[in-house]
């Protein structure tokens, strides 16, 4: 499934931006799909964390892109596969923060803040500090750190590859706060991260325990894991 992800993410973007008139609804009918599939595929426990984030980052893109109009789509529009296209990041990065070290988190923070602060001081991106206040915000308020430091990567990997593409645009101006950004901003993924920590908080506040990533707990990693074997073997 990971690997799925990454080649529907990465390529998808190529199709959107090159495919001619009929290349977006081919990306968002294969996200929808594969969205699909990952919720057949997930344990019961695990699928409220999905619908959470796919609500989630919905509202979200509709505040950020059209209310306050930090980043702008080639067509004008938020693409149909972009809220499915957060649910598979967000658990794409679930997989890959169980496998960071103990304290991989508070390096990843380390070696961002001086790029962040180099890029604020020449004025490249003066949002930069704010975002990466937020991120540091994610780290203290929940225990999932890992998830959210992997998220501020993998992000960026992914938003490097969609401006240079040019399926999306962060605008230079940001608006409302009179402030500049770079396309992308380095801390984007800042936003990912508190999209991750209202999943991780809200799908915790549901079950009446403290916030902890529903997927990230080595009860759910293996019981998906056993789902996933059994379901493999039976074909």
């Amino acid at each position: 499934m990971n690997g799925l992800i990454v080649a529907t993410i990465a390529l998808g973007l190529v199709v959107d931006r090159h495919g001619g008139a009929h290349g977006q609804l081919a990306v968002n009918l294969l996200a929808w799909a594969l969205l699909a599939r990952l919720w057949s595929v997930s344990a019961p426990v695990q699928r409220p964390a999905l619908l959470v984030c796919l609500a989630y980052a919905t509202a979200g893109e509709v505040f950020l892109s059209l209310v306050w109009g930090l980043y702008d789509y080639r067509l004008g529009n938020i693409p149909l596969f972009v809220p499915p296209g957060h649910v598979l990041l967000f658990y794409l990065g679930t997989q890959l923060a169980a496998r960071l070290e103990d304290g991989a988190e508070w390096w990843i923070a380390a070696l961002a803040l001086p790029v962040v602060a180099a890029f604020a001081w020449t004025g490249r991106d003066t949002l930069g500090p704010l975002l990466y206040a937020l991120f540091l915000a994610c780290l203290f308020l929940s225990r999932s750190r890992k998830l959210y430091a992997t998220m501020l990567v993998l992000s960026l990997a992914m938003e490097l590859w969609g401006t240079w593409l040019g399926n999306w645009t962060w605008r230079s101006e940001v608006p409302w706060l009179g402030l500049v950004t770079d396309n992308p901003p380095l801390a984007a993924g800042a936003f990912y991260a508190a999209l991750d920590l209202l999943v991780v908080s809200t799908v915790g506040a549901l079950r009446r325990q403290p916030p902890a990533s529903p997927i990230l707990t080595p009860s759910t990693v293996s019981h998906q894991a056993a789902t996933c074997s059994a379901r493999s073997s039976s074909r």
